[in-house]
Formats: C-alpha cells, sequence, structure tokens
C-alpha cells in the first residue's frame, strides 16, 4: 500500500526505526565516552602543585644555580614559614 505522494510505508518506518536504533546506541556510548573523560580530567587537575622548595631544588639539581644561592635561598623560604606573624 503507498502513502502520502506515493512513498512505501515501510521505506519511511524502516528510516525511522533505523535512525531510533542508532540513536538508542549512540546515546548510551556517547555518556559512557563523555564520563570517562570527565574522570580523567578530573585527575589531572586534582595534582599537587610543587611547593617552592621542591622547585628550588631541581632548579640546583639542573645546575641553574649553585650551592650558595641555593642555600641562601632555602633559609629564607624555610625561615619565612618560621616568622610568619602567629593570629
Amino acid at each position: 500500500m503507498y502513502g502520502w505522494h506515493g512513498w512505501e510505508w515501510t521505506l519511511g518506518g524502516g528510516l525511522i526505526m533505523g535512525l531510533g536504533m542508532l540513536m538508542m546506541w549512540a546515546v548510551p556510548i556517547g555518556l559512557i565516552v563523555a564520563l570517562v573523560l570527565y574522570v580523567n580530567n578530573q585527575s589531572r587537575t586534582t595534582r599537587q602543585h610543587e611547593t617552592a622548595i621542591e622547585l628550588l631544588e631541581k632548579a640546583y639539581a639542573r645546575g641553574e644555580i649553585n650551592r650558595e644561592e641555593f642555600l641562601q635561598k632555602r633559609e629564607d623560604l624555610l625561615g619565612a614559614k618560621n616568622t610568619l606573624p602567629q593570629k
């Protein structure tokens, strides 16, 4: 039997059912992928930042500063913690 404008009902119905099946699989898979990406991104942003002492130690290890500079800057950083005003 023919529907509107000479089209068969099965052609339109099959197309709609095919798109429905595609969406039935695409939406859950897309949500799972989005969830995995979100969780992966969260683990990157929650990393601890390096402290000033760690950065100073790495600069010394790379040879960017000499021993005297390292010791002075370390003392400045550690001394600054001890001289903060107490409330």
